[in-house]
């Protein structure tokens, strides 16, 4: 004879399985605006942004508009480096041991990741790349600042609308009465 009613651990299982679908569901529905990154040039108009989408551009000098992206532009060839920077890397010329990344020594490897580490931080520093970021972040600190001044705006017009609603309605009753006066009550 079969079984027909399901084990305890089995129903706990199925059940299970069900909670993180809902869970899921739930955080889906609260989606953040779509963000449009878009770089203008000069004095041209930056497109309106929908309900649903925060549009931040950048601009950038008109003179820019058809030339190659200064990142295309600029290259890390041996030529291009500047003369300080080739003697400085002559002051760890020779330098084996812990911190220095080289092959050579006990513990030479360790210094590899904070270069790596510097450099990027310098070239973060000094790069003059479109920050979005900062303009994604105050792009959305504009429209919020706006969002108390919109909500007391709508306030006033939906209370202005019951009023008008409501003077529409007695001047109905009004008119309902003077046109037949002996009207029967209920």
């Amino acid at each position: 004879m079969k079984r027909l009613i399901p084990s305890l651990g089995a129903l706990v299982c199925a059940l299970g399985a069900f909670v993180p679908l809902s869970a899921t569901a739930q955080a889906q529905e609260v989606a953040e605006p779509k963000v449009n990154q878009l770089i203008v040039y000069g004095d041209d108009k930056c497109p309106e942004s929908a309900s649903d989408e925060i549009v931040v551009c950048a601009r950038k000098a008109e003179a820019e508009r058809y030339r190659i992206p200064a990142i295309l532009r600029e290259t890390q060839s041996p030529q291009n480096e500047a003369w300080n920077n080739k003697v400085l890397a002559y002051e760890t010329v020779g330098r084996s041991g812990t911190q220095s990344c080289s092959p050579v020594g006990p513990g030479g490897w360790t210094g590899c990741s904070s270069q790596l580490i510097n450099k990027a931080y310098a070239e973060k520093r000094t790069a003059d790349d479109v920050k979005m970021g900062e303009l994604i972040a105050a792009e959305r600190a504009k429209r919020l600042s706006t969002l108390d001044a919109d909500a007391e705006e709508t306030q006033k017009r939906v209370e202005q609308a019951e009023k008008d609603y409501e003077a529409r309605q007695k001047a109905l009753e009004e008119a309902e009465k003077a046109k037949d006066p002996v009207a029967p009550k209920p």
